[in-house]
């Protein structure tokens, strides 16, 4: 037994008993309107709120928003304001993307994350690479909390997931915010009736 054996061996016959999980997990935030919740914490994390009727209201706001820019979007209720046959190319072409606008499964309300699967990204690199982030959700698919969020989430398969919670941001320069230090400057939510 070599000697990486015999210390992988001691660790394994050194584990502490297992614990249960308390039964109840829910936490005290649970608001009475979620979706004014997920407004105002989105807002103060520098996220932009839009309630929206339908696409066409979200196509008439990027076309006057994103006028002449690059824009790319996996929503095929959007193809006549966005490129088109724009996925499965070499992630650095997408340095360029001016407004990204792609859909999530669901929100949270206690932090504004929303969590995104890479079959709604269609490029992994997209929603981090691109200027602004833009991103579809249902008002019925807004949840409480994180605990809501992982019970949801469950046991899916899925290969890459990530929540996200606003545009980027730092606070290590200085202690001064930055937004957009290491991706989107700017992210807008969409939230369709």
């Amino acid at each position: 037994m070599t000697s990486r054996e015999q210390i992988l061996a001691k660790v394994l016959s050194n584990q502490p008993n297992t614990q249960p999980l308390p039964l109840d997990l829910t936490t005290a935030f649970p608001a009475a309107n979620p979706i004014a919740a997920f407004a105002s914490v989105l807002t103060t994390i520098g996220g932009n709120f839009i309630e929206v009727n339908d696409y066409t209201d979200i196509k008439n706001y990027i076309s006057e928003h994103f006028a002449n820019q690059r824009i790319v979007s996996t929503l095929s209720e959007l193809a006549e304001v966005s490129e088109q046959d724009w996925e499965n190319q070499d992630p650095h072409s997408y340095a360029n993307v001016d407004l990204a606008v792609i859909s999530a499964h669901f929100g949270v309300a206690e932090n504004a994350a929303l969590w995104i699967t890479e079959n709604l990204m269609h490029q992994r690199a997209v929603p981090f690479i691109c200027q602004q982030l833009a991103v579809v959700i249902s008002k019925k698919d807004i949840v409480q909390t994180m605990h809501d969020a992982y019970e949801r989430i469950g046991t899916s398969d899925y290969g890459f997931g990530s929540f996200i919670a606003g545009p980027s941001k730092t606070a290590d320069i200085e202690q001064s915010l930055v937004l957009g230090a290491h991706g989107p400057k700017g992210m807008t939510i969409f939230a369709l009736d």
